[in-house]
């Protein structure tokens, strides 16, 4: 009785000292990794980077640290973790490859969100869809269209086609087009939509609206007039300035030989 107590004290003895230093190890490291963390992420908010990518650098941190102490554990229990650390990896290269897609749009979503080709509120066009940018995350962007419908663009297709950002650079050229029949003066007709415009507040003076003829179509001579205007004002100013000049060329006489129109491509909230 008196060998089998002595046999159970030193095995307490032995695995008992690996076992607190194991603990030990675990919760020092485990207090550590949260340290890196925070640092980390103070790190990347100093340097004004995005709290999205700070968050996830940070997590991404802890979590490499606290597997590497989970490891050093084990190892001080005695386990043998070189196969441990073989079936981790295949794990991860059969997670990496079924969730390829995925790891493709997270990959997207990071660069967009260092690089910022647009930002929350912006109007742009992007694979395919036209929308006023509503959330930015790691894996999708979310739209909303001129008819208020909510698309969800997964950020691989996003930075895999070009990216049109109508609201960038402030303003926008309203491109039009009129047509006036060939007995009507030119000039006459030129300074009538100049005389519109120029009524119109909205439209800047810089840079300036140009008029000129475009086409010596069929049965009409046809002119481009694009004047350029802040984002929000891009459709007032648009279908004033149709309504406008069609009434001012109804006053002088002058003709439109048919309904003339610009063919926009995306609509602009």
């Amino acid at each position: 009785m008196e060998e089998t107590f002595q046999k159970v004290y030193d095995l307490l003895m032995l695995y008992g000292v690996k076992i607190v230093a194991a603990i030990a190890i675990f919760i020092i490291g485990r207090w550590v990794a949260k340290g890196f963390r925070s640092i980390t992420e103070r790190l990347m908010e100093k340097k004004n980077v995005d709290p999205t990518i700070a968050g996830f650098v940070g997590n991404l941190t802890y979590m490499a640290l606290l597997i590497f102490v989970i490891i050093a554990a084990l190892g001080q229990l005695g386990i043998q973790t070189t196969s441990f650390i073989a079936i981790l990896g295949a794990a991860g290269l059969a997670i990496g490859l079924a969730l390829q897609g995925s790891l493709a749009n997270f990959a997207s979503g990071f660069l967009m969100i260092i690089f910022k080709p647009f930002k929350v509120g912006d109007y742009v066009e992007v694979a395919g869809v036209a929308g006023s940018v509503e959330a930015i995350q790691i894996f999708t962007t979310t739209l909303k269209t001129p008819d208020n419908k909510t698309v969800i663009v997964p950020n691989g297709r996003v930075t895999g086609d070009n990216i049109v950002n109508w609201t960038m650079k402030g303003t926008r050229r309203a491109d039009m087009v009129f047509g006036i029949g060939y007995d009507d003066d030119i000039d006459k007709a030129k300074q009538i939509m100049a005389d519109v415009l120029g009524k119109d507040d909205r439209i800047l003076k810089d840079p300036p609206t140009q008029i000129a003829v475009s086409e010596l179509a069929d049965s009409s001579v046809n002119f481009v007039v694009r004047p350029w205007v802040s984002i929000e004002n891009y459709w007032g100013v648009y279908f004033d300035a149709m309504e406008n000049i069609k009434k001012a060329f109804d006053e002088a006489g002058i003709s439109i030989p048919y309904p003339q129109r610009d063919v926009h491509m995306y609509e602009h909230k």
